[in-house]
């Protein structure tokens, strides 16, 4: 019938999702989510095996959260923005490999024939009932994934997210939940795994009403606490070794231990008392940091990254590639970026990025400097899409990055200006994938040559756009890991680098006389590093060494622009 009405044969309208640990993704009202089978489009006419995938589960649910903000239900478009692009996208990331080509070209194929236009807007409100129809939750135990990937064809299904689980805290222990406890060995594991912290012990028994009282209060608690602290519970019907060794004669009885000693004794079921004790324990072992009482309006605030996303004229910067620019990546690359800048990322599909990549590496290994500036600016503007950045997080080794980094680097002060600056860009932009900041600063070796770059281009007194484009990057590791204080995740720039960072930011900032944008970024840098820092770390050493009170203060000669900042970084340096 196809052949009849658009002059060309098609066996089939494809609908796919990709299914690996039991649970099949894929688009139409929004990503979805369930069990395979559990849809009403029936069994699939094709599975395919795509390969196997060795990303852990966390990297691959913050990458789909990541999708979710270009495949919204509003973007879905028959022909345009469908289940088959998201497959794609979503395979490209797991496997360095999209979906068979047949099926990725389909649409476009139907398009190009003149029946096939005229019928689109029908055939897109005809089939929306059907790709984004509501399907039936999952009601199945809940699973966590494994590596093996498959594509289907043929079938849709719709959920909630599926997955859930505890994040694990000291010696491996989940956190945020109530540890059971029935013998003396593992009452003791769990004590000392909050010798650093802090721990409560909830003696309860089976023929304890007043204990059951308290029991849900004590759920939260635990949940409120996380990684803060290790709240047990010990059943004395199951466990009279224990009940012996800590002499409890009534119940429900608490105790409490700061910093592997005993703190605290109580008897009763009074949540109140309860949360209150568990609470100040909680503060005791974790005191805020002082900064948490300022009130800094730029420094207690989650900041966006610094991007370059500005375009320019593209056929121009292809030109200069010379042989190069008539390599097929560089057209695929080209098209994905126009497409973007002028329908949106929903309406713009992604190109093969394994070919991409390879085409970048092999430019940096065969181009002489003077020439490779066009390559990384080409890239650059591609980096501002998530998918593409998110990709690179799934690269072995950040192989891409690390070689464009590693050429830069290498050349020093001989770096072409032009090279030098588009690549600071660059490694801005690979800050709009969350993902891929947090593996490049938690790789020592990836990291490192983030900070190269940085630092000795800070330094470059010659030129002010690369002390600002430098400043930039700066600000963006500053950034992320000051994202990660406010969060209490920690630290995830080492001290060290931190330290590094800190006293190139300090130089650069005391022989600044030119650019106000430079000076803007170095302040916020420098207030970003030091917010939450550690009051007898390094980093607070370093400053008092250097007096960077001083160096700050001495910044007052450009006028009133930075007056809030500078008082505000003042206060975290004091």
């Amino acid at each position: 019938m196809s052949q009849s009405f658009l002059g060309t044969y098609i066996d089939a309208v494809y609908h796919t999702a990709l299914v690996f640990g039991g649970v099949e993704y894929f688009f139409g009202a929004g990503i979805q989510q369930t069990y395979p089978g559990a849809t009403h489009h029936g069994r699939p006419i094709e599975i395919i095996p795509l390969g196997k995938t060795d990303l852990p589960l966390e990297i691959i649910l913050e990458y789909l959260d990541s999708l979710k903000e270009v495949y919204t239900v509003e973007s879905y478009d028959l022909f345009a923005h469908n289940c088959n692009n998201f497959t794609n996208d979503f395979a490209m990331f797991l496997l360095g490999k999209g979906i068979p080509e047949h099926i990725t070209s389909l649409p476009q194929t139907v398009l190009d024939t003149p029946f096939g236009q005229m019928l689109k807007p029908q055939l897109d409100s005809a089939m929306r009932g059907i790709t984004q129809a509501p399907v039936a939750s999952a009601t199945s135990s809940q699973q966590r994934p494994t590596g093996n990937l498959s594509g289907v064809v043929g079938r849709q299904s719709s959920m909630d997210r599926m997955h859930s689980g505890h994040a694990n805290g000291v010696n491996g222990l989940p956190t945020g939940e109530v540890h059971k406890a029935t013998t003396l060995n593992r009452l003791d594991t769990l004590l000392k795994s909050a010798k650093n912290s802090c721990a409560v012990i909830f003696f309860t028994s089976a023929t304890c009403p007043p204990c059951k009282l308290v029991y849900p209060a004590y759920d939260e608690l635990a949940a409120e606490a996380g990684d803060k602290a290790v709240l047990i519970k010990v059943d004395l019907s199951e466990a009279y070794e224990i009940g012996s060794k800590y002499q409890v004669r009534a119940t429900p009885t608490f105790m409490s231990f700061l910093k592997g000693e005993k703190e605290n004794e109580w008897v009763g079921a009074s949540e109140g008392q309860l949360r209150g004790n568990v609470r100040m324990l909680i503060q005791m072992a974790h005191p805020p940091h002082p900064h948490t009482n300022l009130r800094l309006r730029t420094l207690q605030r989650r900041h966006k990254s610094v991007t370059y996303s500005k375009i320019p004229p593209l056929e121009k910067l292809i030109a200069k590639m010379g042989s190069r620019g008539s390599d097929p990546a560089v057209a695929a690359l080209k098209d994905f970026i126009c497409a973007r800048e002028t329908s949106g990322a929903s309406d713009a599909p992604l190109p093969s990025l394994p070919t991409i990549t390879a085409f970048i590496v092999q430019s940096i290994e065969t181009t002489v400097p003077d020439s490779l500036f066009p390559v990384i600016d080409l890239f650059r503007c591609a980096l501002v899409d998530q998918r593409v950045s998110g990709y690179l997080a799934s690269e072995h080794s950040h192989n891409t990055v690390r070689n464009i980094l590693t050429r830069t680097n290498m050349l020093s002060e001989q770096c072409p200006y032009s090279l030098r600056i588009v690549t600071l860009q660059m490694a801005c932009n690979l800050f709009t994938s969350p993902i891929l900041a947090t593996q490049l600063l938690q790789n020592g070796e990836s990291c490192t040559k983030l900070l190269q770059l940085a630092t000795s281009s800070l330094l470059d007194t010659a030129h002010p756009p690369i002390r600002v484009a430098a400043a930039s990057l700066a600000f963006n590791i500053a950034a992320f890991n000051h994202l990660r204080r406010l969060e209490e995740k920690g630290d995830l720039l080492r001290e060290s680098a931190q330290v590094e960072l800190i006293a190139s930011l300090l130089e650069t900032l005391t022989n600044e006389n030119e650019s106000k944008d430079c000076v803007r970024g170095l302040l916020t840098a420098i207030g970003l590093l030091m917010y939450g820092a550690p009051r007898r770390g390094e980093l607070v050493e370093l400053c008092n060494v250097l007096d960077a009170t001083r160096i700050v203060k001495a910044k007052k000669s450009f006028g009133d622009d930075f007056k809030d900042l500078m008082l505000e970084v003042e206060q975290v340096l004091v």
